[in-house]
């Protein structure tokens, strides 16, 4: 049966951030993700894991300025020593909160123009994540977003990304697959699971279109959770989505595929 981490960075928002992983917990979760730890120190998240019997399934690289609108830097031209920074304070973090995965986001796209350069930057910066991660045991991530959320994000579709890892050739570089992000993009969400899965390394979860709980929306999650399933899929699926109420009353979804197991 799938096994589920909620996203705190956008789940329990009426919580501060700390106190979240007591109220994922209190909700029946094992793990949690999130988008980025920096703001507290590595010691003070370990606590809180440890406290709530949590495991850290997943957060981000620095994405470089946040507040200025830039969403990762992996590709952008000149910003290799940055970057490279950037995956090794990840790994600091890592290393204390034992999760075995770190998504580095791709960043934004100029124009299409610039798409060789940035092309080239891209590979050039995974391969050296790669190779860092590598000797912590740890697989980097990369993911397909869909350019409504995230408009001029360098990666978009499913393919793209899985060709990208082939480039770089690293065995511990994969895919994220948000099943959100591909149902926006391209759709036939199930066959794209399939056709890739020896290359997706994470799954996360939202309903479309609107990101609020997978039982909302257009796409039939209990049927993608039997395809994972089937699939042999070992790792975590993150609850990245947007309450559209109240984070515990909207997890009926969970406990009704619970109980069907």
């Amino acid at each position: 049966m799938p096994r589920f981490a909620a996203n705190l960075s956008m789940l329990y928002p009426q919580h501060d951030f700390l106190d979240r992983f007591a109220a994922a917990k209190a909700d029946g979760f094992d793990a949690v993700e999130y988008l980025f730890p920096y703001d507290y120190s590595a010691a003070e998240l370990k606590q809180r894991l440890g406290d709530n019997g949590l495991v850290q399934a997943l957060f981000n690289a620095p994405p470089g300025d946040w507040s200025k609108n830039e969403r990762g830097i992996a590709s952008l031209p000149g910003r290799q020593a940055e970057f490279r920074a950037g995956v090794e304070r990840a790994l600091e973090y890592a290393a204390v909160l034992g999760n075995d995965r770190i998504h580095v986001m791709a960043g934004l796209l100029p124009s299409e123009a610039d798409r060789p350069r940035h092309h080239a930057a891209y590979l050039e910066n995974l391969a050296v994540a790669a190779s860092l991660a590598a000797k912590a045991g740890i697989t980097v991530l990369i993911e397909p977003i869909n350019t409504r959320d995230i408009p001029g994000f360098f990666l978009n579709r499913q393919d793209q990304g899985q060709a990208i890892c082939k480039e770089v050739g690293a065995p511990n570089l994969k895919v994220q697959f948000d099943c959100y992000h591909c149902q926006i993009v391209e759709g036939d969400v199930a066959v794209k699971l399939r056709r890739d899965f020896a290359g997706i390394g994470h799954i996360q979860i939202a309903g479309v279109p609107d990101r609020h709980e997978p039982s909302l929306g257009e796409v039939n999650y209990p049927y993608l959770f039997e395809v994972i399933d089937a699939l042999g899929y070992e790792g975590w699926i993150g609850c990245e989505y947007r309450p559209k109420g109240d984070t515990s009353e909207g997890l009926q979804w969970l406990r009704d595929w619970r109980a069907r197991g």
